[in-house]
C-alpha cells in the first residue's frame, strides 16, 4: 500500500487537479511511517522530495478555500466536501506526518518529556486573574499566573491580585524579571542538566513539515488581505479570513505548548532565512505562489511607503510593478547610516520657521528618518508573520502564538529585533485603526514582555537603534496633529503645538508607544545611552516642545461659551504620560555625583529649547492678558533636573542657571498660572464654563501635582532667589492685578479688576507669597520629611482610608522608579503620624471603613496650613482642616475660641537657595505690609481676616529669617541704597518695623473723603528731592518700581536694551475717562509697623491698652523664646508672638514697643454705619425674629413628635428599642386615640373614618431556614462540600404535610398544620398611624410626583410621611379600646367545664361579615394585600385548588409566622421578658382583628371541630371504621397544637375574654403533653418501655395520678401497645434509638423542651392580646415561669421544690379515657402504615435559630473556587458569578444563559429561596447584593483588607479577611427583615440580575 501511495505521489511534476487515491487518504499513518523511514536513511533526498510533493498537494488542497472565502474560484475547489472538510483533512495529514506514523497524542506526550521547563511563560488574555508580588519582582511589570503564585511562598510579601487589562504572560522562572526566591515549586529546579537529549528522529518530521505549513498559513494571509477602500473599514473581511484560519493557528499554538523541544524546532523554522527565500520568493512555475507573492508586494507597498511624494531612498530605481525587486534596501543598511541626528535637526528648524499653514505634513525630510519610517524587508517567516499580524491588527490568536514562543531564548532575541524593525509600521497601523483600543492593548501585551527585560533591551538598543527608532516614531506620530500656537503673539507665532481635540490625543492612541518608551528608560543602561546622546536629547526636547503651551485657555469676557470643550483631559494626560513620566524615568538614573554630566546635557538642551520657544512666540516681557495654558513641560523638565542636580548630584546651582534676562522670562508663565488659579477661584473665568475649574483642580490633584504645580513653584523659587527682590514682589502684585488696591487711601480705582474680585485676588497674591516663601519641598527637605508632610496635610483635611491615602500622596509618578507606595517608609511614617480607627457600624447601618486619623501631637506640632492649601483640590478641604484643628484645640483645652492657622517652623533652606529670603527683606514688600496693616486698622473695604493672617505670617517669616544683626543695621543706614525712596531706611525688616512714616501722598478720586482735608503745609509737590526730611510725603508706585528694576537688569545684561523694552504707555494703567478724576491728597499717618501692630492688638481684643509687654513682668520670656502658650491661638496671639520676636531681635525694638505702650492709645474711631451695613443689621434682626417664630413652631411640633422620637432610634438598631404603645394604656376603659401623621388630627378609629397603621408586608422564608443541628452550615469551597436542604425547617414541614395528605382527608390535613415557613407573610410597622382617606390622597400625590423614587407607587409602596420608613400597606385599627379592658381580665371562678361550653357556643355562632362600612372595605383590601404579598405556590397547599380550606389555613398561618418571627427576634426564647424587647413595634393586635374577621366567615363544621375531640369523649369508637372508602380525619395526636390554638382563638368573636383564652390554653396543653409522652415512648427502647409501663402502673391509683408523668406515660405505652406502633422495631430501627439511658431528669427535660415552643408562642399571644408584660427569668426556669404566667400552674404550687411539668395539667375530662380515645385513632392508622405512623409522631420541636452560611476566613479561598466554576445550568463559566449566602447555590448574575421567562437567575433564585429576598455574594467584586422583591441594593462587603477597607471589584487585589461584626449585622438585618429600612440606595432591577 505504501508503495502504491509513493507511486501515486511520484516525482516532482506539478500536481494533478484530481484528489489522490482514496486509499491514500485512508491510510495516513502508513504513509507517514513510510516517509519517516525514507527520511531516516543517510541519503534521504528521494524521501524529502516525496514528502515535499505530498505536502504541496495536501496543503494546496486547502488553498482555494481562501479564494472561496473571497467569492472567486469557488469551482476550483473540486470536491473535498465543503470548506471545513478539506482543511480538517490537511490538519489531520500534518498531525500524522509529525507523529511519523504513530498516534499524535503519544507523540505530544513524548515531546513533552523533553521539556526543560525552566520558565512558565503561560500567556493570558484580557480579564485573566493574575498576581503581582512587589517583594519578588525586579521589573515592576512582573506578573504570575495564579497557579505559580499559589505554589510559591509569598507569605508576608507585598502582593496583589489583578485582572489583566491587556493580557500578559507568567514570569515564573525568569530571573531577569523576578527574584528566584519567588519561583514556584515547578520552576525552581534548574532542570537543563537532567533532561535527556532529544532523539533526532523524534522531531525530524516536524523540521520538514512545519516550514510548508507556516508558508501555507502566510499564503492564506496574503490572499485574504484586501487593501481597504478609502473609507470603508474592512474589518469584516479580515475577521472572515481569521475565522477560517482559526484551526491552523490553534494547531501552531498547541505545538508551542509541547515544551522546549518543539519550541526550538519552531524557532529554527521561523528564523531560517534560506527556507523563507526558497519558499516565498515567487520564482518558479507555480502560478499560485506567484500570485500570492504579488499580493504581498502590493500590501507592502500600500503600507510601507507612506509618503508617496518621496522618491525611493538610496536612489533605487522605481521597480516595475509585479517584479520582486521591491525588496527595498535592507533594514541593516538603513541602520548603518543612522548616525547622530544633528544635521537633520537644523533642517528641522529651518523647515518650521516658515510654517504658516494650520497643519504641516512633516517636519523633517532627512533620509535617515525615512529609513526608520519606510523601509521594511522580510528575510524570514517570523518577520513576515509579524508583518501580517500587524496588518490584520493583532488578532488575539496570533499574538498568543507569538508570545507562547518567548520562553525560547533564541526566538526571544529574534522576535524582539523583528518587533523593533516593524515599530514604525505598528505606529502607522495603530493610527489608522478603527479599534485602536483593542489594538493598543495587544501591542502592549507583546512589548511589555520584550522590553521589561533589561539585558534584552540593552542588546536591542545597541544593535537595532531602539532609542532612535522610538523617539523618531513618537515624533512622527505627534507631527500628524500639530496646529499653530496662539499663545502670546497670535499672528506671528511660529510655534506649533499638538491639537488636543484630535483623536490621536483624545483617545490616548499614543500610549502603547509612550509606555514602551517609559519601560525601556527604566533600565539604567538604556537611560544612560539616552542621556549621553546629544542628538537624541535635541530630538526629544523638540518632541516635548510640541506640548509646551497646548490647550490654551482664553478668558471669555462677554458671554458664556456655547460649547465647553473637554480637551483638557487629553492635554493633562498627554503631558503626564508623554512628557512627565519619561522625565521621572530619566531622573531616577541621576541620583549620584557621577551623573552630573547627564544633568548638564539635559539642562543645556532644555534651555535651548526654551529660548527657541520664547523666540517662536515673540515673547518680550509682558504675557498676553487673559490667556493661560497649564502646560509648560519644558519649564518643568528644567526645574526638575535643577532640583535633582542640587539635591543629589552636588552641582553648583549657578553653573546651570541662565542670565537674569532669561530668568525673568522663565518666571513669567509659571507665575501667570498661579495668578490664573486665583482668578479661577475668584470666579473671574465663570464664562468659560466648568471645565476651567476642572483644569485648575487637575493641576493640583495628587496624580499631577508633582509633575505640574510643584516644579512650577520650585522654578519660581529659583527665579526669586536670583532676581532682584523688589522686581519680583512688584511683578507678583501686578500679575495678580491688585496693584491699585495697595494704597493708603480709603477709595481707589482698579482699572483691571472688578471690585468684587479684589479681595479674593489680594488673598490669592499673599497666599502665593506665603507658599513661595515657606514651601521647602525641593529646597532642602529629605524624601522622608516630604512624605511625612504630605501625609500630615492629607490626614488633617479628613480622616483617610489606607488606600485613599496611598492614592492622595503624590508618589514619584514614574511607576518604574521603584518608589513603591506600600514601601517600608510609607507604613512607618503612617504609624508615626496617625492612629488607626477600626471599622465601626453606625446605627443607621452605614458601613464605616477602617480610617487613619492624625495623632494629637501631630495637630499640636505638625499641622501645616500652607501645605494643606497647596494640596487641596477643593477649597472646602482647607476649611475642613481648620475645623478639625479647632475641634482638637477645644478638646485638648489648648485654646477655646476660633484659632488662626498656626505658624509652623520650616526645614532649614539648602544653601543654594538662601537668596529666596531676600524677598522678605525688600522695601517693596515692607511698604505693602505697612499699607495693608494700616488699611485693616482703618477698616477700609475689601480686606478680610485672611488678608491680615497672611500679612502677619509674612512679617513673622521675615523675623524668623532675618540674617543681619543689630549692629549691621546701624551701619547700613547711610548706604547707597538710600537714593531712590525714603519710605524705609534700609531693607532689613527688623529695623524697618520701628521706622515711623509720617505723611504719605496718595492719588484718590475727587469724591474720596481724604480730599476735603487741609494738607499739611510742609509738603512740597512731589518733593522726592528733599529726601531726608521726615515730614515729606511718601509716594510709591509698584508698577513704576518694577519697570525701573527691569530696565536696570536689562541694561546690565545687554547693550541693545533700547530695542528690547517697549515703552509702556498703554492705557492699561491710566484710568478710563468716564471715571472720576484722580487728585493727589496727603495723609498724615505717623505710624510704624510696630505701632500698627499694637493698635491692631487693641482692635482685635476690643479693649483699650490691651497689650502689655510680657517681658516687663517676666524677663525669662526673652531668654527662652519658645513658649507653648503662643503656639495656638487667634490673631491676638499672633500679634503678641510677633511683637515678642521683634523685641528679641533688637534692643531698639524692645524699647520702642515699651514706649508705644506707655502712651495712652487714642481710641480707634467708631465705625460709621453706612446704609449698606444698616441694611445688613436690619436683615439680622428680621432673621432673629423669624428664628424665634420657628422655635415656637418647632417646640409645638416636637411635643407631637416626642413619641416618634422615642422610637426613631429603632430602625437603626434592631437590638435595644423602646416599645411604642400605640395608644394609652390607662386601666379605665377608654377608646384608643390615634394621631394621623398626615393631617395631624387625633381621634379614635371609627367605622366611617378608620385609622390605620403604616405597615410593610413582606414574604419571608427566614423561618424555613432554621435547622435542627447546632453545627453551622459552611459555604462550600470544594467540589465535595455540598449543602442539602433536607434538614431545614421548611423541608421538614413540607414532608409532614404531604405525608398527612397521602393518608388523611384533605380538609382535615389543612387544619392540622401551619404553613408559611417558606413565603410566610411578615407584617411590621414603624408605629405611626394615619387616616385611611389621608393615606389615599398621599398616594395620589406620590403618583403624580415626577421625582425618581426608590420605590414603586403603583405597587402601593410609599414611605411613612413622618419617619420615612418604607411601607406598602395600611392595617386598619379596630375601633374600641386597644388593650382589652380590665373587666375581661379579672380571673373568673367558673369551672373549666362551663368555660369549655361557652367556647364551643361562641365558635358555633356564624360570623356574618359586618355591614359594608369603610372599615370593612379596608379590612378586605388589606387582606387582599396580605395574600398578594406572597406567591401562589406558598398559599395553595390543598389538593383541590381554590378550596376555602386553603384561605383558612393561610390566614391562621400568617398569625403563626408573625409570632414565630417575633420569637426569633427575641433570640428564640422569652427569658429576657420585658414588654417587647426585640419585636418591632408590634401590630399583632390589629393583625389579629383583621384575620379573625375573615376567619369567622368560614365556620368549621361542628362535626369536625377539633374542640370536640379535645373536650368530649366519643361514645362508640367503632363507628369511625365503618366508612372504609373515605379517607379518615387526621388523628388528634398528629395535630400541630400551636395551629389549633390559633384556630380556636381566631374563631371566637372578638373581643376575646381572658378566661376563655386561659381555658383554651389549658385544654390544648393536655393534648400537647400527651403528644410529648407518645413521642418519648417511641424514642426509647423496648426494655425502657416495659420498665416504665410497669412502674407507672403501680402508681395509677394514687390521688394525683392524672398529674404524674410516670403514670400517664405507662398508660400511653400500654394503650399504644395494642396497635402495631412498636412492633415494627427490627434491627434497622435500633440505629434511630438514642443510646442514652433515660433518667427521670432527662425525661422531665425532654417533656419540658417538647412543650416550651408552644408555651412561648402562647405567652407572646397573651402579651399582645391582653397587654400583659412578660416576666424575665433564667433559662432553666423558663417553663415554670411561662406556665404560671399563662395560668396553667395553680398559684399555690410555687412552693414545691422539684418542679415537674405534669403539675400544669388540668384535664377537662378524665385523663385515661380521653388518652385512650386519642391512642385508638393512632392504632387504627398504624394497623396499615406503622412506619409513617411512627414518623408523624416524632416531631422535631427544637429548631435552632436561622443563620446565614458560615464564610471562610480568607476571601481568596472563595474566589479561587468560584471564579472559574462552571454554572450547573448552562455549564459555562459565568461572567459575573454569584453565590447565595442563605443556601449556597451558585448562580450567574445578569447571565442571559440562565434566563427563564424573562427572569434572570438571581431574581429567580431570590423568589425560590427567600420568597423574594436574596442575599448574594458577587464573587468578582467581593460585595454583597440584596434583592428584595422588585428592588435591589448593594449592601457592601463583609470582607475587609488588613487596613479595614472594602475592596469593591477587587481593584486593589489585596488579601481580604472576613469581618465577623459586619457579617453579624448582615445576618441581623436578614433575620429582622430590616433591609428595606436600613439600606438607603435601592433601585429597580427589572428582573435583569
Amino acid at each position: 500500500m505504501a508503495a502504491a501511495a509513493a507511486a501515486a505521489v511520484g516525482g516532482p511534476q506539478p500536481p494533478q487537479p484530481e484528489l489522490p487515491a482514496p486509499g491514500l487518504a485512508l491510510d495516513k499513518a502508513a504513509t507517514a511511517a513510510h516517509l519517516k523511514a525514507a527520511l531516516s536513511r543517510p541519503d534521504n533526498r528521494a524521501g524529502a522530495e516525496e514528502l515535499q510533493a505530498l505536502l504541496e498537494r495536501v496543503l494546496s488542497a486547502e488553498r482555494p478555500l481562501a479564494a472561496a472565502a473571497d467569492g472567486e474560484e469557488a469551482a476550483a475547489a473540486g470536491g473535498g466536501g465543503g470548506p471545513g472538510a478539506a482543511e480538517e483533512e490537511a490538519l489531520e495529514w500534518c498531525k500524522c506526518l509529525l507523529a511519523g506514523g504513530g498516534g499524535y497524542d503519544e507523540f505530544c506526550a513524548a515531546v513533552r518529556a523533553y521539556d526543560p521547563a525552566a520558565l512558565c511563560g503561560l500567556v493570558w488574555t484580557a480579564n485573566f486573574v493574575a498576581y503581582r508580588c512587589r517583594t519578588c519582582g525586579i521589573s515592576p511589570c512582573m506578573s504570575l499566573c495564579a497557579e505559580c503564585f499559589h505554589q510559591g511562598d509569598h507569605t508576608g510579601h507585598d502582593f496583589n491580585m489583578f485582572r489583566s487589562q491587556a493580557g500578559g504572560a507568567c514570569d515564573c522562572g525568569d530571573s531577569n524579571v523576578m527574584r528566584e526566591s519567588g519561583f514556584c515549586k515547578r520552576h525552581q529546579i534548574k532542570s537543563s542538566s537532567n533532561i535527556p537529549c532529544v532523539p533526532k528522529d523524534l522531531l525530524m518530521m516536524s523540521e520538514f513539515v512545519l516550514p510548508r505549513f507556516i508558508f501555507c498559513l502566510i499564503q492564506y494571509l496574503r490572499e485574504g488581505y484586501n487593501e481597504p477602500a478609502a473609507d470603508v473599514p474592512s474589518e469584516k473581511d479580515l475577521n472572515k479570513v481569521l475565522q477560517l484560519l482559526e484551526p491552523q493557528i490553534s494547531f501552531l499554538e498547541d505545538l508551542t505548548k509541547m515544551g522546549g523541544a518543539m519550541r526550538s524546532v519552531l524557532t529554527q523554522v521561523l528564523t531560517n532565512q534560506q527556507n523563507y527565500k526558497d519558499l516565498t520568493s515567487g520564482h518558479g512555475e507555480n502560478a499560485c505562489a506567484k500570485k500570492s507573492h504579488e499580493k504581498y508586494l502590493i500590501a507592502l507597498k500600500s503600507s510601507g511607503l507612506t509618503y508617496p511624494e518621496d522618491k525611493l531612498v538610496y536612489g533605487i530605481q522605481e521597480p516595475s510593478a509585479g517584479t520582486s525587486t521591491l525588496a527595498v534596501q535592507g533594514f541593516a543598511g538603513a541602520t548603518g547610516t543612522l548616525g547622530q541626528l544633528d544635521s537633520s535637526d537644523e533642517e528641522d528648524q529651518d523647515g518650521s520657521q516658515g510654517l504658516g499653514k494650520r497643519k504641516r505634513v512633516k517636519l523633517s525630510s532627512s533620509t535617515k528618518d525615512q529609513s526608520i519610517m519606510d523601509v521594511l524587508k522580510h528575510k524570514s517567516f517570523l518577520e513576515e508573520l509579524l508583518f501580517w499580524t500587524i496588518k490584520y491588527e493583532f488578532p488575539q490568536k496570533m499574538v498568543t502564538f507569538l508570545l507562547n514562543m518567548l520562553p525560547d531564548q533564541e526566538y526571544k532575541v529574534a522576535f524582539t529585533k523583528t518587533f523593533v524593525q516593524h515599530y514604525a509600521f505598528i505606529m502607522k497601523t495603530l493610527k489608522k485603526s478603527h479599534e485602536s483600543d483593542t489594538m493598543s492593548n495587544r501591542i502592549v501585551h507583546i512589548s511589555v514582555q520584550l522590553f521589561s527585560n533589561e539585558e534584552l533591551a540593552r542588546q536591542v538598543t545597541e544593535e537595532c537603534q531602539l532609542l532612535d527608532i522610538m523617539v523618531t516614531v513618537l515624533l512622527y506620530m505627534m507631527e500628524s496633529c500639530l496646529i499653530k500656537s496662539e499663545l502670546q503673539d497670535e499672528e506671528n507665532s511660529l510655534h506649533v503645538v499638538v491639537n488636543c481635540g484630535e483623536a490621536l490625543l483624545k483617545n490616548n492612541t499614543y500610549w502603547p508607544l509612550v509606555s514602551d518608551f517609559i519601560n525601556i528608560l527604566s533600565h539604567q543602561s538604556v537611560a544612560k545611552r539616552f542621556l549621553e546622546d546629544h542628538g537624541l536629547l535635541v530630538t526629544w526636547m523638540n518632541f516635548v516642545s510640541f506640548f509646551q503651551g497646548m490647550n490654551l485657555n482664553k478668558r471669555e469676557l462677554n458671554e458664556h461659551v456655547e460649547f465647553e470643550s473637554q480637551t483638557y483631559y487629553a492635554a493633562f494626560a498627554a503631558e503626564l504620560e508623554a512628557c512627565a513620566q519619561p522625565m521621572w524615568g530619566l531622573l531616577s538614573h541621576c541620583k549620584v555625583r557621577e551623573t552630573q554630566e547627564y544633568t548638564r546635557n539635559v539642562v543645556r538642551y532644555c534651555l535651548e529649547a526654551l529660548q527657541d520657544w520664547f523666540d517662536a512666540i515673540n515673547f518680550v516681557d509682558e504675557p498676553a492678558p487673559n490667556q493661560v495654558t497649564f502646560h509648560l513641560p519644558l519649564h518643568r523638565y528644567y526645574a526638575m533636573f535643577l532640583s535633582k542636580a542640587v539635591k543629589c548630584q552636588e552641582l553648583d546651582l549657578d553653573s546651570v542657571l541662565p542670565d537674569q534676562e532669561m530668568l525673568m522670562k522663565l518666571m513669567i508663565h509659571p507665575l501667570q498660572i498661579q495668578a490664573s488659579l486665583a482668578e479661577i477661584h475668584s470666579n473671574m473665568w465663570v464664562r468659560n464654563g466648568l471645565q476651567i475649574k476642572g483644569q485648575a483642580m487637575t493641576y493640583v490633584q495628587s496624580h499631577f501635582c508633582n509633575s505640574m504645580i510643584d516644579p512650577d513653584i520650585y522654578l519660581l523659587q529659583v527665579c526669586a532667589s536670583r532676581l532682584d527682590p523688589d522686581y519680583f514682589i512688584s511683578s507678583v502684585f501686578e500679575r495678580f492685578k491688585v496693584v491699585d488696591l495697595l494704597t493708603m487711601a480709603s477709595q481707589h480705582q482698579n482699572t483691571v479688576l472688578d471690585a468684587e474680585h479684589e479681595r479674593s485676588m489680594l488673598e490669592g497674591a499673599l497666599t502665593f507669597l506665603v507658599i513661595l516663601l515657606s514651601l521647602r519641598l525641593h529646597l532642602g527637605m529629605s524624601d522622608d520629611e516630604i512624605l511625612r508632610a504630605e501625609m500630615v496635610a492629607q490626614l488633617c483635611m479628613n480622616d483617610r482610608t489606607h488606600s485613599s491615602l496611598l492614592d492622595l500622596i503624590p508618589e514619584n509618578p514614574n511607576p518604574k522608579s521603584g518608589i513603591i507606595p506600600g514601601s517600608y517608609s510609607f507604613e512607618s511614617v503612617l504609624s508615626a503620624v496617625a492612629d488607626f480607627k477600626a471599622p465601626v457600624f453606625e446605627p443607621g447601618g452605614s458601613m464605616q471603613q477602617g480610617m487613619y486619623t492624625p495623632k494629637a501631637e501631630v495637630w499640636d506640632q505638625e499641622f501645616d496650613p500652607v501645605m494643606v492649601i497647596l494640596r487641596t483640590v477643593y477649597r472646602r478641604d482647607v476649611q475642613s482642616a481648620m475645623d478639625r484643628y479647632t475641634a482638637f484645640l477645644k478638646q485638648s483645652g489648648k485654646f477655646p475660641g476660633n484659632p488662626w492657622p498656626p505658624y509652623k517652623k520650616r526645614t532649614p533652606l539648602h544653601p543654594s537657595y538662601k537668596g529666596l529670603m531676600r524677598l522678605l527683606h525688600c522695601k517693596t514688600l515692607h511698604i505693602v505690609l505697612f499699607t495693608l496693616l494700616y488699611k485693616i486698622l482703618m477698616d477700609h473695604q475689601n480686606l478680610s481676616e485672611h488678608v491680615l493672617c497672611m500679612v502677619l505670617y509674612l512679617i513673622e517669616l521675615g523675623l524668623e529669617n532675618s540674617a543681619e544683626e543689630e549692629s549691621d543695621e546701624e551701619a547700613s543706614v547711610c548706604g547707597p541704597e538710600r537714593c531712590h525712596d525714603s519710605w524705609f531706611p534700609g531693607s532689613n525688616l527688623v529695623s524697618n518695623m520701628r521706622h515711623f512714616i509720617n505723611y504719605v501722598r496718595v492719588r484718590v478720586p475727587e469724591t474720596a473723603p481724604e480730599v476735603k482735608r487741609d494738607s499739611p503745609a510742609s509738603t512740597s509737590s512731589d518733593s522726592l528731592s528733599s529726601l531726608h526730611n521726615s515730614g515729606t510725603a511718601q509716594v510709591f508706585s509698584l508698577v513704576a518700581e518694577r519697570r525701573k528694576k527691569f530696565q536696570e537688569i536689562i541694561n546690565r545684561s545687554s547693550s541693545e536694551a533700547n530695542q528690547v523694552v517697549r515703552p509702556k504707555t498703554s492705557n492699561k494703567w491710566s484710568a478710563p475717562g468716564s471715571a472720576p478724576q484722580l487728585t493727589t491728597a496727603i495723609l498724615e499717618i505717623k505710624e510704624s509697623i510696630l505701632s500698627l501692630l499694637i493698635k491692631l492688638h487693641h482692635k482685635l481684643s476690643g479693649k483699650q491698652n490691651s497689650y502689655y509687654p510680657p517681658w516687663l513682668d517676666d524677663i525669662e520670656v526673652l531668654i527662652q523664646p519658645e513658649i507653648p502658650k503662643y503656639n495656638h491661638g487667634d490673631g491676638i496671639t499672633a500679634v503678641e508672638r510677633i511683637l515678642l520676636k521683634a523685641a528679641l531681635q533688637s534692643r531698639m525694638n524692645k524699647r520702642i514697643i515699651e514706649e508705644i505702650c506707655r502712651k495712652v492709645t487714642p481710641p480707634v474711631p467708631p465705625k460709621k454705619i453706612t446704609a449698606a451695613e444698616k441694611k445688613t443689621l436690619d436683615k439680622e434682626e428680621r432673621r432673629q425674629k423669624a428664628r424665634e417664630r420657628q422655635q415656637k413652631l418647632l417646640a409645638e411640633f416636637a411635643s407631637r413628635q416626642k413619641s416618634f422620637m422615642e422610637t426613631a432610634m429603632d430602625v437603626d438598631s434592631p437590638e435595644n428599642d423602646i416599645p411604642m404603645e400605640i395608644a394609652t394604656a390607662e386601666p379605665q376603659v377608654s377608646e384608643a386615640v390615634y394621631d394621623c401623621v398626615i393631617c395631624g388630627q387625633s381621634g379614635p378609629s371609627s367605622e366611617d373614618r378608620p385609622t390605620g397603621l403604616v405597615v410593610l408586608l413582606q414574604a419571608s422564608s427566614v423561618l424555613g431556614q432554621c435547622r435542627d443541628n447546632i453545627e453551622p452550615k459552611k459555604l462550600p469551597i470544594t467540589e465535595e462540600e455540598q449543602i442539602y436542604p433536607w434538614d431545614t425547617c421548611a423541608a421538614v414541614h413540607d414532608v409532614r404535610l404531604s405525608l398527612l395528605q397521602r393518608y388523611f382527608k384533605d380538609s382535615s390535613c389543612l387544619l392540622a398544620v401551619s404553613i408559611g415557613w417558606e413565603g410566610g407573610v411578615y407584617v411590621q410597622t414603624c408605629g405611626h398611624t394615619l387616616h385611611i382617606d389621608c393615606h389615599k390622597s398621599y398616594m395620589e400625590s406620590l403618583r403624580n410626583d415626577q421625582v425618581l423614587q426608590g420605590f414603586s407607587v403603583d405597587k402601593g409602596e410609599f414611605t411613612c410621611p413622618l419617619c420615612r420608613q418604607f411601607a406598602n400597606s395600611v392595617l386598619p385599627c379596630y375601633p374600641g379600646s386597644n388593650v382589652e379592658s380590665n373587666l375581661w381580665q379579672r380571673p373568673s371562678n367558673r369551672s373549666i367545664q362551663d368555660l369549655i361550653k361557652e367556647v364551643e357556643e361562641l365558635q358555633g355562632r356564624p360570623g356574618a361579615f359586618p355591614s359594608e362600612t369603610n372599615l370593612s372595605k379596608e379590612m378586605e383590601s388589606v387582606m387582599k394585600d396580605i395574600k398578594n404579598t406572597t406567591q401562589k405556590k406558598y398559599r395553595d397547599y390543598s389538593k383541590t385548588p381554590g378550596s376555602p380550606d386553603n384561605d383558612f389555613l393561610f390566614m391562621y398561618s400568617v398569625a403563626r409566622t408573625n409570632l414565630e418571627l417575633e420569637l426569633i427576634h427575641r433570640g428564640g426564647n422569652l427569658c429576657s421578658g420585658g414588654a417587647s424587647t426585640a419585636g418591632k413595634r408590634s401590630c399583632l393586635n390589629q393583625l389579629f382583628h383583621v384575620l379573625a374577621l375573615h376567619m369567622r366567615l368560614y365556620s368549621i363544621d361542628s362535626e369536625y371541630n377539633p374542640w370536640r375531640k379535645l373536650t368530649q369523649l366519643v361514645e362508640e369508637m367503632n363507628s369511625q371504621q365503618g366508612n372504609e372508602e373515605q379517607q379518615p380525619e387526621v388523628p388528634v395526636l398528629y395535630h400541630d397544637v400551636t395551629s389549633l390554638l390559633l384556630i380556636q382563638i381566631l374563631m371566637i368573636p372578638q373581643p376575646l375574654r381572658k378566661d376563655h383564652f386561659t381555658c383554651i390554653v389549658k385544654v390544648l396543653f393536655t393534648l400537647l403533653y400527651t403528644q410529648a409522652l407518645v413521642a418519648l415512648s417511641v424514642k426509647c427502647s423496648e426494655e425502657d418501655r416495659s420498665a416504665w409501663k410497669h412502674t407507672g402502673a403501680l402508681k395509677k391509683n394514687a390521688c394525683d395520678a392524672e398529674k404524674s408523668y410516670e403514670v400517664l406515660l405507662s398508660f400511653v405505652i400500654s394503650e399504644l401497645s395494642k396497635g402495631k406502633l412498636y412492633h415494627e422495631e427490627g434491627t434497622q430501627e435500633c440505629a434511630m434509638v438514642s443510646p442514652i439511658a433515660w433518667s427521670p431528669e432527662s425525661m422531665e427535660k425532654y417533656l419540658q423542651d417538647f412543650c416550651l415552643p408552644f408555651l412561648r408562642i402562647t405567652s407572646l399571644l397573651q402579651h399582645h392580646l391582653f397587654g400583659e408584660d412578660l416576666p424575665s427569668c433564667q433559662e432553666e426556669e423558663e417553663f415554670s415561669v411561662l406556665s404560671s404566667c399563662l395560668g396553667l400552674l395553680p398559684t399555690f404550687y410555687q412552693t414545691e421544690h422539684p418542679f415537674v411539668s405534669a403539675s400544669c395539667l388540668d384535664w377537662p375530662v378524665p385523663a385515661f379515657d380521653i388518652i385512650s380515645q386519642w391512642c385508638f385513632e393512632i392504632n387504627s392508622f398504624t394497623e396499615r402504615h406503622a412506619e409513617q405512623g411512627k414518623a408523624l409522631l416524632i416531631q422535631e420541636s427544637r429548631w435552632k435559630l436561622p443563620h446565614l452560611l458560615q464564610l471562610p476566613e480568607n476571601y481568596n479561598t472563595i474566589f479561587q473556587y468560584y471564579h472559574r466554576k462552571t454554572c450547573s445550568v448552562c455549564t459555562k463559566v459565568p461572567k459575573d458569578p454569584a453565590v447565595c449566602l442563605v443556601c449556597g447555590t451558585f448562580v450567574c448574575l445578569k447571565g442571559l444563559c440562565c434566563k427563564q421567562q424573562s427572569y434572570c437567575e438571581c431574581v429567580l433564585h431570590s423568589q425560590n429561596c427567600g420568597a423574594g429576598t436574596g442575599i448574594f455574594l458577587l464573587i468578582n467584586a467581593s460585595v454583597i447584593i440584596i434583592i428584595r422583591g422588585h428592588r435591589f441594593c448593594l449592601w457592601g462587603s463583609v470582607y475587609l483588607d488588613a487596613h479595614g477597607e472594602e475592596d469593591r471589584d477587587l481593584r486593589r487585589g489585596k488579601p481580604l479577611y472576613i469581618c465577623k461584626e459586619r457579617y453579624k449585622v448582615l445576618e441581623q438585618q436578614w433575620i429582622s427583615h430590616t433591609f428595606d429600612h436600613i439600606n438607603k440606595r435601592w433601585g429597580p432591577h427589572y428582573n435583569g440580575l
